[in-house]
């Protein structure tokens, strides 16, 4: 499954350790952009620096390799995304993977993408 970049900032967050389940998960993965998306913000403490760093050094991660660029183009063609989320989306399509967010208004017009929101399931 792959991480989406809200799920990763989520998690490394104070009281992000009830995503564990997700993030520890054996199939979860990130894709590239994740780490320039979660790391390129304006005003990240060292702290946050610190703990993104350590997940997304220690995640398992999808290159941005030519399938993943021509799916992006795609989708982007399609409808108008974000690139990054274009990115996150095109990976999940390419590899055939869920994709775990808790931004699903993003990617739900997305045909056969496999959506997953731990904010959505009830304990």
């Amino acid at each position: 499954m792959l991480l989406a970049t809200n799920i990763v900032i989520y998690a490394c967050q104070p009281g992000g350790g009830w995503l564990t389940s997700w993030t520890s998960h054996p199939d979860a993965a990130i894709a590239s952009v994740t780490r320039i998306e979660a790391l390129g913000f304006a005003g990240i403490s060292p702290e946050e620096e610190t703990a993104i760093l350590e997940f997304v050094n220690a995640s398992p991660t999808y290159a941005l390799d030519d399938e993943v660029i021509e799916q992006a183009v795609q989708l982007r063609q399609q409808k108008k995304m974000k690139l990054g989320d274009a990115i996150i989306a095109a990976t999940a399509v390419a590899y055939n993977i869920p994709l775990v967010t808790r931004n699903v208004d993003d990617f739900k017009h997305i045909v056969g993408l496999d959506l997953r929101n731990p904010f959505a399931i009830t304990p």
